[in-house]
């Protein structure tokens, strides 16, 4: 196969390499943080597949959102209770960069997850104003079937 050259740069071009690096980084933390916003809503969607929580300001504007599938859960790993945890854990950190204080949490459906997402908020030091459910629930369901004649 034969012998494999290595490269050397020079300092130049790796303080070039750094310079630009850092000036991505703080675009992006600028970008990712324009105002600080001092109460919020997480809305967690849990469903038999998946776990999704969404941080939105009081006029419902996403402000950044986090899924058990964006955190590298696959397949049926997505619904179970540890990774609904592992999503409110990260959710957790994002919502200390925004700098929210004050939370309405609203969670709807029947997945595994849920209860496991609202215990590990609630350990974190962080201010749960309120508490709401807000699955759909059918009121009177579709028209019955007509009686079968024989």
């Amino acid at each position: 196969m034969g012998k494999k050259k290595v490269i050397e740069k020079s300092e130049e071009e790796i303080l070039k390499e750094k310079e630009s690096l850092e000036s991505q980084l703080a675009k992006k933390s600028k970008l990712a943080v324009k105002e600080k916003i001092e109460e919020g809503r997480l809305y967690i969607s849990s469903s038999y597949n998946n776990t999704i929580m969404t941080l939105t300001d009081k006029k419902g504007n996403v402000i950044t959102w986090l899924s058990a599938g964006s955190l590298g859960f696959s397949g049926p790993k997505k619904a179970t209770p540890f990774a609904a945890s592992k999503v409110a854990e990260a959710m957790w950190e994002k919502i200390q960069k925004v700098g929210v204080k004050k939370l309405e949490v609203l969670v709807k459906g029947l997945g595994g997850g849920r209860d496991a997402a609202i215990r590990s908020l609630a350990a974190k030091e962080i201010n749960i104003s309120s508490l709401k459910d807000i699955t759909p629930i059918p009121h009177n369901g579709p028209r019955p079937k007509k009686p079968r004649r024989v």
